[in-house]
């Protein structure tokens, strides 16, 4: 019977396929022996159409295959002639659907024929953070279908999914919490005011609870449920004061009774819109033969009750000890008769029991003061018999509170360290002397913190004292202003041909490199092979020469010279040697050159050096005449130099020898005989012309 029935579905399949309608999503296969254009499947879009060579888009939504193979074969004989071998099958059936709202990628998905709303979701990109899971929509031609694609997650049942169809169109709607403006946030941001329940159903249960919301309505649900869905109450909750609001009427709910006695009756039934409302505990003053008082930064103040045996520790613990605000070092006793006395309790932890706790008497209180906060004006806190001032170039100046305990690496440490402009080798401290004077103390804790040294030399602190960071000055060039935060004795000067010029922080650890690196190095005007130094410290006035091209020609560091603080260093121009050195040491270059001038000038020079540094003969001189003029015992001696010649040999044996206080002369054409001659000619002519012009 199975085998008759097997061969009945062989002969009725293919009945049933060419009966079967054409739908948006279909993938068709079309024989056409021959022709490799038509060798991939064809997908029927969302209008029901397929797109095929030579004849182009051709609707075929609901045709069954044998309607839509005539219709496919009409159109292609006009472009092609032999159709006998053409066929078409439908090789898939495919689901099209579109996916819309809080999902991560809207739009269509085309999925397996047997595909469901949680494939067609995950299609999309999977929900968005904010979607709604229980109003889930499905639109399609006959209408809309709404159901709870929560309760498919939470059970697992598929019959609560809808079946899909071809052309629908699945809707996911956002949360009523999400206001109207789009912004991030996770799932604890969506859950934190409540479960998103709809307004006119759900419970709000706010006030002293732990996540105050809206929470969506439950069957036989209790205020107990609520509340722990809201977190549970704060510790502050006056449980005892719990209302319940149903359509406008309070009702009054003791939980604290209700969990003494676990008796149902005394919980409110609520229903969907109340109001659930947990109140901030009021309490009434406590005082007794026997109440002590704390205070201050600890984490439960008030009043307690004070046992037989009581003592300090046991009174702060039972207060929850001291906040990380609080200052242990000066917790106050303040006695019943008004006296107050000071107590230590980080110095008695330190000490190790060497000193003793305070006795505590009913009516006494502790109080447990605030740290000084650095960030607000809140010096007064500290008195000033135990607070220290830093003040300068410190990322945090200010007043701080002092211990014996304490040096003056911690006050710096404490201030949050020298900025980057602090002049760390020149700090100050100002100490306040019994009889009233303030001595000033200096420090270099620059040398100290980089070479180290006795940490007994570093300057004691003590309350009343002031630290002074001065701050390094700021470039001159920017701010001409800056300069006088500098005094002279720590200052080097530098001057002339230098890229800032200026006056500059300097001290031992600093060299001539140094400060001429600082002034931005020499500028191309400068002339390195006359720098001057003025040593002005000690009793005369010493000055330096240095040539700095042969530093920077041997590299010896031996001929730099050591500057020290209130020096002068000065870098002339080269066009000035004519002002500034005597003849004797210069040479004079005159004549058809491009810069004539006074140059300076040593013996491993040449003629052809100088001639380089004039810019070379101009095109009118006559370079085959140039002229050395020199003394020799007094008298003065010309000699004949030949430029032309020697570009031709090379010989450098021919060059004249050059000394400082010699002259170079080269003439130009215009002292030529022959050029005297033909602009004399010249000027005849002129004459003669004018004259027969004018018939003389």
């Amino acid at each position: 019977m199975k085998t008759f029935i097997k061969i009945i579905l062989l002969y009725l399949m293919p009945i049933l396929a060419f009966a079967t309608e054409l739908r948006p999503g279909d993938r068709l296969q079309i024989k056409f022996p021959g022709e490799s254009a038509f060798e991939k499947s064809f997908q029927l879009d969302h209008d029901g159409k397929i797109s095929l060579p030579e004849i182009g888009t051709v609707k075929l939504q609901g045709m069954s295959l044998l309607q839509a193979r005539t219709v496919l074969t009409g159109k292609l004989s006009n472009a092609y002639k032999d159709l006998s071998k053409f066929d078409l099958f439908l090789k898939e059936r495919r689901l099209t659907v579109t996916v819309l709202g809080y999902v991560k990628e809207p739009g269509p998905v085309d999925m397996p024929i047997r595909a469901n709303v949680q494939m067609a979701i995950n299609s999309a990109g999977g929900l968005a953070q904010g979607a709604q899971l229980d109003k889930l929509q499905i639109r399609r031609s006959s209408g809309i279908i709404e159901f709870d694609y929560k309760h498919y997650l939470d059970s697992g049942d598929p019959s609560s999914l809808p079946k899909l169809e071809p052309m629908d169109v699945i809707f996911i709607p956002a949360s009523p919490l999400i206001g109207n403006v789009q912004v991030e946030f996770d799932a604890r941001t969506l859950t934190a005011s409540g479960d998103a329940g709809e307004d006119g159903e759900a419970i709000k249960v706010f006030g002293e609870v732990h996540r105050p919301g809206t929470f969506a309505f439950k069957e036989d649900a209790s205020v107990m449920d609520m509340i722990m869905r809201a977190g549970g109450v704060t510790r502050y909750a006056g449980i005892e004061q719990i209302r319940v609001i149903h359509q406008g009427q309070p009702y009054p709910f003791d939980m604290r009774e209700y969990l003494d006695t676990g008796n149902p009756d005394l919980m409110p039934k609520i229903h969907q819109g109340d109001v659930i409302f947990i109140p901030q505990a009021t309490e009434q003053v406590k005082s007794g033969s026997r109440t002590v008082y704390v205070m201050g930064e600890v984490f439960k103040p008030g009043a307690m009750e004070m046992g037989e045996g009581s003592g300090f520790y046991d009174l702060l613990a039972t207060a929850g000890g001291p906040t990380r605000f609080a200052e242990t070092r000066q917790i106050r006793i303040i006695r019943a008769d008004g006296k107050v006395q000071p107590f230590d309790l980080q110095g008695y932890v330190d000490s190790q029991g060497r000193t003793k706790l305070p006795s505590i008497q009913p009516g006494d209180a502790i109080l447990v003061p605030e740290k000084t906060d650095m960030n607000e004006k809140s010096w007064l806190k500290v008195h000033p018999n135990r607070a220290v001032r830093i003040i300068g170039a410190v990322n945090r100046p200010g007043r701080y509170e002092w211990a014996s305990e304490m040096t003056l690496m911690d006050l710096i440490a404490h201030a949050g360290g020298p900025i980057a402009s602090a002049d760390t080798a020149h700090l100050q401290i100002l100490q306040q002397r019994k009889n009233g004077n303030t001595e000033s103390v200096s420090f270099d804790l620059k040398s100290f913190l980089d070479k180290g040294g006795d940490i007994r030399k570093i300057p004691h602190i003590r309350a009343g004292d002031t630290v002074v960071v001065p701050e390094l000055p700021k470039d001159p060039n920017d701010n001409r202003s800056q300069w006088v935060r500098q005094s002279s004795d720590r200052s080097i000067y530098i001057f002339g041909e230098v890229g800032a010029p200026g006056r500059y922080a300097f001290n031992n650890e600093l060299n001539f490199l140094d400060i001429l690196s600082a002034a931005q190095g020499p500028t191309g005007m400068a002339d390195l092979a006359s720098v001057r130094i003025t040593h002005r410290k000690g009793d005369t006035t010493q000055v330096t020469h240095l040539n700095l091209h042969t530093y920077f020609q041997t590299g010896d560091e031996a001929m730099l010279p050591i500057v020290k603080n209130e020096d002068v260093i000065f870098i002339p121009k080269r066009d000035r040697a004519w002002l500034e050195k005597p003849k004797e040491t210069v040479v004079r270059v005159l004549g058809s050159v491009a810069r004539p001038g006074r140059y300076s000038f040593d013996n491993n020079m040449t003629v052809l050096d100088l001639l380089a540094e004039a810019g070379g003969p101009q095109n009118t001189a006559l370079q085959d005449r140039i002229m050395i003029i020199n003394r020799i015992d007094g008298e003065a001696h010309s000699r004949l130099f030949d430029l032309v010649e020697f570009a031709k040999t090379g010989d450098y044996s021919r060059l004249p020898v050059l000394r400082a206080g010699d002259t170079v002369y080269v003439p130009g054409k215009e002292q030529s005989s022959w050029y005297r001659f033909v602009s004399t000619l010249q000027e005849s002519l002129t004459v003669f012309s004018f004259a027969h012009l004018v018939g003389l």
